[in-house]
């Protein structure tokens, strides 16, 4: 669908659609782990929470169990990740919980899960357009302009730096999903192999006895989170966790550009977690073993260290050698491009939600609109790039400390719209999920749990999180908002936020929330799908062409084009006389004026 095409998206022709006009088949299952994976940015992720997981304002939290808390976070997101291959099954919508929730629970519930999803983003790249500006000079200063190095530490310039990358990044999403996910193969290739030394290489200096006076020998113990307090130290401490996997679902925002939609994103989502997880632990494990939990040195119990955990040990692990200035610039370039490939995939699943809620109308039309060339979305992709300034330059004004609470507002999110998809494919497959044992574990116990268990977090996480004293500032300060902890305000006023914005929607437009125009559905009414023959051609190394879907009454058939019914191989040549199939059938928004 062209931009032109999508304008007639409100007209009443008909109550069926043919797809939103992203470009399908453009990535296979490797292409979509990557994304995945590339999505989660795990070099940054670790860099800026590992800190927050071993201690919390410098009081020692999780410690030696933080591998625990990371083993322990692993386990709602891989429940969480079944369920969205479950419900990924029954509809591929790159709406993802928008479009799964509104079906199982309604309009409201299903905004609101939208919502989570736009606001965890755009929250999470201040964090993110930071750490990317200030690596760059940091990353630049490794290469030995010395003075550069210095802007890192100047908010000015660190500023500038991160909201250029926005736009960088902005554009290359602009530019096409398959541009994203070649530079994603580079960025997720270089930052993966260097965890892998960074870790590999801690451990070689601790088991050597060549490592610091407070280094740590690991120990099976490590993993065993519950001999801590659930309330005080696990919930808050996973919730940071979680914030380390989370963006693995960006495989599944891209179902309608993925080869086979209905299988290849599930698989993706799932083997992505078991990836990380791998990862995680190795890494974790290293970092804890060779800096401690103290707050001497390098120590991650240092509250002057959990900013960046690897700037940190870096230095003291690699010395100061040739080769350890080289491992250092490695290690700062996989931070950058971390940083960097998250700003990017960050942008792509928030543009992808914002289509699928322009395309029901749940969001203004213009929302729905696709580049004609480039098949993705214009003005959702491009609104996001500039809200994120905005937000970013916000609470860069107000208080650069604020970045600091970002990481466990972004938790708070998480928990809240992971949770909910977890309890949509529970209450979505509640009539059918008893026709097989399978069924049972799959879409209703694993689901069910992982959305208990992100619940639990979210309740006793936010109640840490509003204490006065959860953050504190460089000078030992409290940093609150209303007298109460900055985490927890930003969260819940995100929430909140939101409920003003769909409220202020609903007035203005009210046919989404009447069920007119993606009305509720469970299982029992799902039809079935038929798998479009895929065409091998030139891209990615395992994309393929998807046979472009055309309306009902030809309105994007391309001229001098004819168009063939899926089922049975004839022409249609008038319009009206394509009868729709299966996964065609998709709810067309009403116009805007009835």
């Amino acid at each position: 669908m062209t931009d032109s095409a999508s304008s007639h998206a409100g007209e009443k022709r008909s109550d069926q659609v043919d797809s939103k006009g992203l470009k399908g088949g453009a990535l296979g299952l490797l292409s979509s782990v990557v994304v995945g994976m590339a999505s989660t940015a795990p070099a940054y992720s670790l860099a800026a929470s590992l800190g927050f997981i071993v201690a919390s304002g410098g009081a020692l939290l999780a410690g030696v169990k933080a591998p625990g808390i990371v083993l322990l976070a692993f386990v709602p997101m891989y429940l969480i990740a079944v369920a969205y291959q479950e419900l990924n099954k029954a509809e591929p919508d790159c709406g993802t919980t928008f479009t799964w929730a509104t079906r199982a629970f309604g309009p409201i519930t299903g905004w609101l899960g939208g919502w989570g999803i736009i606001a965890a983003d755009v929250i999470v790249m201040a964090n993110l357009a930071q750490v990317a500006g200030s690596y760059s000079f940091t990353f630049m200063g490794d290469l030995g302009l010395t003075g550069v190095a210095d802007l890192a530490n100047d908010q000015f310039w660190s500023t500038v730096a991160g909201v250029i990358w926005i736009v960088i990044m902005t554009w290359i999403c602009y530019r096409g999903i398959e541009l994203s996910a070649r530079i994603q193969y580079v960025l997720l290739g270089i930052e993966v192999v260097v965890l892998i030394m960074f870790a590999v290489f801690a451990l070689i200096r601790v088991y050597t006895g060549s490592a610091e006076s407070y280094s740590l020998t690991p120990t099976l113990d490590w993993f065993n989170p519950f001999t801590l307090d659930f309330g005080s130290v696990i919930a808050p401490a996973v919730l940071t966790a979680v914030f380390i996997y989370w963006g693995w679902d960006t495989a599944v925002s891209v179902n309608e550009e993925t080869a086979d939609p209905s299988k290849t994103p599930g698989r993706a989502a799932i083997i992505s977690t078991l990836l990380l997880l791998g990862t995680y632990a190795l890494v974790t494990v290293a970092a804890v073993a060779f800096a401690g939990v103290g707050t001497d040195g390098v120590g991650l119990g240092n509250d002057a260290n959990s900013a960046d955990v690897f700037a940190a040990i870096g230095p003291a692990l690699f010395g100061d050698s040739t080769l350890g200035n080289l491992a250092m610039l490695l290690l700062s370039a996989s931070i950058l491009t971390s940083a960097s490939a998250s700003t990017q995939t960050t942008i792509l699943p928030t543009a992808r939600t914002a289509l699928s809620m322009g395309v029901y109308r749940a969001l203004p039309a213009r929302f729905a609109k696709i580049h004609p060339r480039y098949l993705t979305p214009t003005w959702a992709t491009l609104a996001m790039g500039g809200v994120s300034i905005g937000f970013y330059l916000l609470f860069t004004l107000i208080s650069v400390q604020l970045l600091g609470a970002l990481i466990g507002s972004v938790g708070l999110m998480i928990a809240f719209y992971y949770g909910l998809t977890g309890f949509a494919c529970v209450w979505y497959y509640r009539k059918t999920m008893w026709s097989s044992f399978r069924n049972v574990i799959m879409r209703g116990l694993f689901p069910l749990l992982g959305g208990l268990m992100l619940t639990a977090a979210f309740v006793y996480g936010l109640q840490q999180y509003a204490t006065v004293d959860w953050l504190t500032d460089d000078n030992g300060d409290n940093v609150t908002i209303f007298g109460i902890g900055a985490v927890a305000v930003v969260g819940i006023g995100a929430l909140v936020l939101g409920v003003v914005v769909m409220l202020v929607w609903w007035a203005m437009n009210p046919n989404f929330f009447r069920g007119r125009t993606l009305p509720r559905q469970t299982d029992d009414l799902v039809l079935a799908t038929t798998e479009a023959e895929s065409i091998p051609r030139f891209g990615l190394p395992d994309s393929k062409l998807m046979p472009t879907m055309i309306a009902p009454d030809l309105s994007n058939l391309p001229p001098g084009q004819t168009a063939v019914n899926a089922e049975t191989g004839e022409e249609v040549t008038r319009p009206g006389a394509l009868p729709p199939t299966d996964t065609q059938r998709h709810p067309r928004a009403e116009s805007d004026d009835q």
